[in-house]
């Protein structure tokens, strides 16, 4: 038999003691006790009129469409831009205000401040980019319009108290030898510093002079190498040969048919021989004197740039009646003048603001030649070490294939993937499919985009608008779009109205 085991109790554990002084220990019980009448439990406070609850409620779940959620709680989604910069308007979808500042994003969520632009005609482009240039002004920015082939953005320059330079129809010349802001400075400059600018300021004379010559007006082609040479030279003799003063295309045309002694020695041609060299690029000089363009380019500019002034605007409007081919000069020409006087006032110190670039009907610069799409190309390179925001303002990406060389489409290429922010307006579905290729695009961003170009009306009725009319879809590299919609105040309404059927119709957005 086995011996059956004895059975212990088990052991009562003895409460601690504990170690605090009593005093201590009482103010512990009384902070306690103000927190529980502070806040409740989980289940609620107890006592009379408490509430308490004896079984926590696990809560129902309720499903439902946004549309009616949304009106029950509103907050779904956050912002998706900060609140800062240039008020667009409100989000399609949530309320919210959404803003743009290519500025203020740069370094944070854009690499560079360059904004591309597109939409069909007529769905407010302009006014969106006119808000831009309005509210980065009274930001400290300088308003640059370097080309204003409609004379649209005039009005508000005058505004905002700044200089507007007309230009055609006797309105005004443009020297495109012009020095700009170096005029007079050059001579207190030291000897070494005083040639270095002159060879920045000759170089920027030739890509000017061979800008031109490649419009139809002037060769229709770009200047051959020893046309090149031949233009430098004469230049330089001929700005030597007016000391104080900046030479005109007339005094080259000069020295290239007197055919000086050391053009010559640099051509290393005599005779017909020189005369066979030089006889096309004189006569591209000519062109640009002559004919349609006579009255632009064969003198001194009648009124210079004001740096000092809020914004400047060169307005071409007065070129149109001339054609297309005289407008495309003209653009070359202004854009030349416009930014190499803004950047020789930078490099003596003259100026150290910032600057707006609006580039309003690009598909002209583009289809102008390669010289002004080599501008852009160089502009939208340093415009992150400038912070000048450069807008591009375009119908099309087909405007980019118009250019006559791959070699200049695919510059013109290389300005839309240097943009990360991209506005996108009414839209059709094969542009949409183009801008895919460079932007990533939702089917429900190309849904939303399309309904906005969708017409809603059979034309008989005259009070309808554009559907897109002030809807835009802010793309920021790959992130998911923003839909915003802008209605415009008043005075905005008064300063950016480009077209008199907007102005008749009196309607409320642009």
């Amino acid at each position: 038999m086995a011996k059956p085991q004895k059975q212990v109790a088990p052991r009562r554990m003895q409460p601690t003691r504990q170690n605090k002084p009593l005093k201590q220990r009482r103010a512990e019980a009384r902070a306690e006790q103000q927190r529980r009448r502070a806040f409740a439990g989980r289940l609620g406070w107890g006592g009379r009129f408490g509430g308490r609850s004896a079984v926590e409620d696990a809560g129902s779940v309720y499903t439902g469409p946004s549309t009616q959620v949304g009106g029950i709680y509103p907050y779904l989604l956050g912002a998706g831009l900060p609140p800062r910069g240039v008020p667009v308007g409100r989000d399609v979808l949530t309320g919210e205000l959404v803003c743009i500042d290519p500025s203020g994003w740069t370094g944070r969520l854009t690499t560079n401040p360059g904004v591309w632009v597109m939409s069909q005609p007529g769905a407010g482009k302009s006014a969106l980019v006119k808000r831009v240039c309005l509210v980065y002004s009274a930001y400290g920015y300088m308003v640059c319009v370097p080309g204003d082939v409609k004379g649209e953005y005039s009005t508000m320059v005058r505004e905002l108290g700044g200089s507007v330079v007309s230009i055609g129809d006797g309105a005004g010349r443009l020297n495109p030898l012009d020095s700009g802001p170096l005029k007079g400075q050059l001579e207190s400059l030291p000897g070494p510093e005083r040639t270095a600018l002159l060879d920045v300021l000759n170089g920027r004379r030739m890509e000017t002079l061979g800008a031109l010559l490649s419009t139809k007006p002037g060769l229709g082609r770009a200047p051959s190498e020893i046309e090149r040479s031949a233009l430098n030279s004469a230049v330089q003799l001929a700005a030597d040969a007016t000391p104080g003063a900046d030479p005109i295309i007339p005094d080259v045309i000069a020295v290239l048919r007197q055919a000086p002694e050391a053009l010559r020695h640099k051509l290393a041609a005599d005779g017909d021989t020189y005369k066979d060299l030089t006889r096309s690029v004189i006569a591209g000089l000519d062109n640009l004197c002559s004919g349609p363009l006579k009255g632009l380019f064969d003198g001194r500019t009648t009124v210079p740039l004001d740096l000092d002034s809020p914004a400047v605007s060169v307005d071409i409007s007065g070129l149109r009646a001339r054609g297309n081919d005289v407008i495309s000069a003209g653009l070359i020409a202004t854009w030349a003048y416009a930014y190499s006087s803004i950047d020789s006032a930078r490099s003596i110190g003259l100026m150290e603001r910032r600057l707006v670039l609006p580039m309003d009907e690009m598909w002209r610069a583009l289809r102008s030649g390669p010289g002004l799409v080599d501008a852009m190309d160089a502009i939208s390179r340093l415009n992150r070490t400038t912070d000048d925001v450069t807008i591009y303002v375009t119908h099309s990406l087909l405007d980019a294939e118009a250019l006559p060389t791959e070699e200049d489409r695919t510059k013109a290429r290389g300005l839309m993937d240097r943009c990360d922010t991209w506005v996108i307006g009414a839209s059709s579905a094969e542009e949409l499919q183009r801008v895919t290729g460079k932007r990533a695009l939702t089917e429900q961003e190309r849904m939303m985009i399309t309904s906005w170009s969708s017409a809603t009306s059979t034309g008989l009725d005259t009070d309808q608008i554009h559907p897109g009319r002030g809807k835009y879809l802010i793309k920021i590299g790959t992130r998911p779009g923003i839909a915003a919609m802008t209605e415009l105040t008043a005075t905005e309404r008064r300063l950016y109205h480009t077209d008199h059927n907007t102005a008749m119709q009196g309607d409320q957005r642009r």
